[in-house]
């Protein structure tokens, strides 16, 4: 009778593994993230990232509409301004490109939540997350800019401001700068725990956003730490964020876990560019499954603990999905 205990009972049939399933993988856990540019009808390519491309405002108000008839409920936009400078303007302008993409989206898909990346690196001509002084990154002038972006793309429609510069008390600035001017229901998406990864190569030949000296490591995350992150999450929710995030998501799927057991407001993880980079290039060589390793990668960070993903593929699942 050896054994009496047949865990195999519960996996023999697709049926059976289905109801009993303890982590499951929804099209409405997904944010798709996109790069908008200036111009009209076209979509470039972006080489390190094979299937995803820089979008004028017409051809992105396509592809968010074809997302959305699958079933994505929310897009996270970044922006490649046309002229930037020391002070990132474009990035807090009316007429900015975010500014822009957002109010076209919200005007043809209404019930569709927009996000929109507040960081300074793709507009400014030195590629860092802020005012630049001295050669260092001047935390507390940062968040006057910061600031004045979250209420420019409030102002535009964004549902989701989402600051990711890491600048110390940049939830609070943007919480009080929102709540003055009467956008008390904007939510706030904190990037609490980006690390200063080499997985956001892609991501910056995309966007234009390299440093063009030093790296970012002052203010980011050192990857070595888990306890740190956990600190960083409490400090935005303290001043005031709605979501919390965790960046990358693969390498750090034990920050994922660690965040989900101290903390009970929602988090985020972002699917980052070097990841997504990864398994597309395997794909295309034969040796990986896409769909297959696609939905094993999006459901081992949703088990980890993550309420909400940021992922490239989000239209590929919502594809499998349905």
């Amino acid at each position: 009778m050896f054994p009496r205990i047949r865990m195999r009972r519960l996996r023999r049939s697709g049926s059976i593994r289905a109801l009993v399933r303890e982590t499951r993988l929804s099209v409405e856990d997904l944010i798709y993230p996109l790069f908008v540019i200036h111009g009209r009808g076209k979509r470039e390519p972006v080489s390190s990232m094979p299937g995803q491309f820089r979008l004028t405002v017409d051809e992105l108000v396509k592809e968010v509409r074809g997302a959305y008839d699958l079933g994505v409920k929310a897009v996270m936009l970044f922006g490649i301004p046309k002229v930037k400078d020391e002070l990132g303007s474009e990035a807090y302008a009316r007429d900015g490109i975010v500014q822009m993409a957002t109010r076209a989206i919200k005007e043809a898909i209404p019930e569709l939540a927009v996000g929109a990346d507040i960081c300074l690196c793709s507009y400014t001509l030195h590629g860092h997350c802020g005012i630049v002084t001295g050669g260092k990154v001047d935390n507390d002038r940062t968040l006057e800019l910061i600031s004045r972006a979250a209420l420019s793309l409030a102002e535009s429609g964004a549902d989701i401001v989402a600051p990711s510069g890491m600048m110390d008390g940049q939830v609070r600035a943007i919480r009080e700068a929102l709540d003055e001017m009467g956008f008390g229901d904007t939510v706030i998406m904190a990037y609490s725990a980006k690390y200063a990864s080499c997985f956001y190569g892609p991501f910056r030949d995309a966007a234009g956003s390299a440093p063009a000296f030093g790296d970012r490591r002052g203010y980011q995350l050192d990857p070595p730490n888990s306890r740190e992150a956990i600190v960083e999450m409490q400090l935005d929710i303290e001043e005031g964020a709605d979501i919390v995030m965790v960046k990358p998501a693969l390498l750090y799927l034990d920050v994922i876990r660690a965040a989900r057991e101290r903390i009970f407001k929602p988090i985020a993880a972002f699917n980052v560019s070097g990841e997504y980079a990864m398994i597309k290039l395997a794909v295309q060589m034969g040796w990986l499954d896409e769909e297959k390793v696609v939905m094993e990668l999006l459901t081992s960070i949703k088990r980890a603990g993550a309420d909400i993903i940021i992922t490239y593929f989000a239209k590929k699942v919502a594809e499998i999905l349905s």
